[in-house]
């Protein structure tokens, strides 16, 4: 019998904001309900966590990553292109990942996206 695959992400959102209003600055839990909320299409309050983890961890290649795929998400085309300038300029390499990732499908054509990853030489752009 074929897994049915979970779609209501309730009980884990509740879990983490849980968690969030008993310790404000848990990143980890943040970043995890951040994804939660996006997965549950709630856009707007996961790239309110992912702009508080930017201004928290200004270091994070992961939290400038997470936040352009937010902002691309809400069409924020250019603002998601510096966040993942960003992202890269901190090291962050998974460039696989980048091109197939489903949150940034509305910058595949989008001009300065395409500038972004030839500027960067991110192998494999020549196909995104």
């Amino acid at each position: 019998m074929a897994r049915k695959v979970k779609t209501d992400l309730s009980f884990e959102i509740g879990f983490c904001e849980g968690i969030l209003r008993r310790n404000i600055d848990d990143s980890t839990t943040m970043e995890l309900l951040a994804g939660f909320y996006t997965k549950a299409g709630r856009i707007d309050d996961g790239l309110a966590l992912d702009q508080k983890l930017v201004a928290m961890n200004p270091d994070s290649a992961t939290a400038y990553y997470n936040l352009a795929c937010s902002l691309a998400l809400k069409d924020r085309k250019k603002e998601a292109v510096d966040a993942i300038r960003s992202a890269i300029e901190k090291g962050y390499d998974d460039f696989s990942w980048m091109l197939k990732d489903p949150d940034l499908k509305s910058l595949r054509e989008f001009r300065s996206f395409e500038a972004l990853l030839n500027e960067f030489e991110v192998p494999g752009s020549e196909t995104a």
